[in-house]
């Protein structure tokens, strides 16, 4: 018996195969959960859908989680498809490149008003309709980079967004645990992925990542999946409120010269 046999989840944040949120996807599959996809705008459809397919998707529909009337429409759809739902991904994030680039301190009003309502308050919105689907044993979970906690070169705003995207999960995790509904995040180290791409530097920081993590070795979307498994499972029953580091112990280094 496969550890999520009979769960229903829903993954936000696939772009391509490449996407941590497919990662994910991938591994809850092969341990029998049916799942259920959001993506985020139109062009990401030719994608996607192929993607869905080989996992024999019900419900895959475009929602876009800075309109509520979109997410609204989502859930209505997940509610006639499923009846209820076990688990909810929650891997997006988005900041305009200009406040990647620059420097933090001239991060936009506009720029940071984008970043922090996709990257954070998307969580919020998605579980306000996630919880009425969602009974005990229950398990939402949301993707986070080391960069909300420490300064990280050409991640500016979106460390801002990231840490508040981390104390939303410990609230969340207070409100919803009465009805038995865990929340809790994984830290992955850097993946080459689409959104990676926009960020400056980003091979260079994979190359420095992998001669001072402890274990001398990148990351992968296996990695991130097989833990997002894990936390989503029964095995995780008593785990609510965690930020789960998946990055071969990078985040326990201080200053350290490459070998």
């Amino acid at each position: 018996m496969s550890m999520l046999d009979g769960k229903t989840a829903l993954v936000f944040g696939v772009a391509n195969e490449h996407s941590i949120a497919w990662g994910i996807a991938r591994a809850l599959a092969d341990e029998g959960a049916e799942l259920g996809f959001g993506y985020g705008i139109p062009q990401l459809a030719k994608r996607v859908k192929p993607l869905t397919e080989s996992v024999n998707a019900r419900l895959v529909e475009e929602c876009n989680v800075n309109d509520d009337e979109a997410i609204d429409r989502f859930f209505e759809k997940a509610r006639a498809t499923y009846g209820t739902i076990d688990i909810l991904i929650h891997s997006i994030a988005y900041a305009e490149r200009a406040d990647l680039d620059g420097r933090f301190v001239e991060t936009s009003r506009s720029g940071f008003r984008t970043a922090l309502e996709t990257s954070a308050y998307s969580l919020v919105a998605l579980a306000q309709r996630a919880e009425p689907l969602m009974g005990k044993g229950s398990s939402i979970l949301a993707l986070t980079y080391h960069g909300s906690s420490v300064v990280m070169p050409h991640y500016n705003v979106m460390g801002i967004a990231k840490a508040a995207l981390e104390a939303g999960v410990r609230y969340l995790a207070s409100d919803l645990g009465p009805q038995g509904i865990r929340v809790n995040a994984i830290s992955a180290g850097p993946i080459k992925t689409l959104a990676a791409s926009g960020v400056s530097g980003f091979r260079r920081m994979l190359n420095h990542h992998e001669k001072i993590a402890p274990l001398r070795r990148g990351i992968t979307q296996d990695d991130v999946g097989k833990t997002a498994v894990w936390l989503c499972s029964d095995w995780a029953g008593a785990v609510t409120g965690e930020i789960v580091y998946v990055d071969a112990g990078w985040n326990i280094m201080g200053t350290a010269m490459p070998t």
